[in-house]
């Protein structure tokens, strides 16, 4: 009997040692697991962050400022006659559109900024010098695009289609 309960004791002892090898072993693994996803969600979280960062830099792929499909081809057809915009005539003032409106401003109206096709702060204040001279914005001339801004814009995109 004594064989028996010490056979018994020494395999629960084993079967113990085993069990607590494992739970060890497969917390272990769950610890590595879990370091591996906190790396995969750092590293895709730096590269949502290093997207974000090249997205904040990178032109947008349109922004017509308010201006309707047929108003923006307007003024596209008059940057192509004028301002070496290459087409095409889309409606849709993307990068190559804001690119020759900023030339355009740089000549004429103190466009201080890169010629890169992004209407920011800079291109937007020029524009609302152009608009408050020629097509009856009525100010501020701060940089901030409203719906004042807009209805300028409309009107300067109806002159423009006489070059459609």
């Amino acid at each position: 009997m004594r064989t028996l309960t010490g056979t018994l004791v020494s395999a629960t002892a084993v079967a113990g040692i085993l069990v607590g090898s494992l739970a060890g072993a497969s917390s272990s693994f769950a610890a590595t697991e879990a370091a591996t996803e906190a790396a995969t969600e750092a590293a895709a979280g730096a590269a949502t962050k290093s997207a974000a960062s090249a997205q904040a830099v990178s032109p947008l792929a349109v922004d017509n400022h308010g201006l309707s499909t047929p108003e923006a081809r307007n003024v596209q057809c008059w940057l192509m006659d004028n301002w070496g915009y290459p087409g095409p005539l889309n409606g849709q003032l993307g990068t190559e559109s804001w690119k020759a409106i900023q030339r355009f401003l740089q000549a004429d109206w103190g466009y201080p900024g890169p010629i890169n096709g992004v209407p920011e702060f800079s291109t937007d204040r020029a524009l609302l010098t152009f608009l408050t001279a020629e097509y009856g914005y009525p100010g501020p001339i701060d940089g901030d695009w409203g719906p004042s801004a807009t209805v300028a814009f409309k009107r300067f995109a109806a002159w423009c289609a006489g070059a459609c």
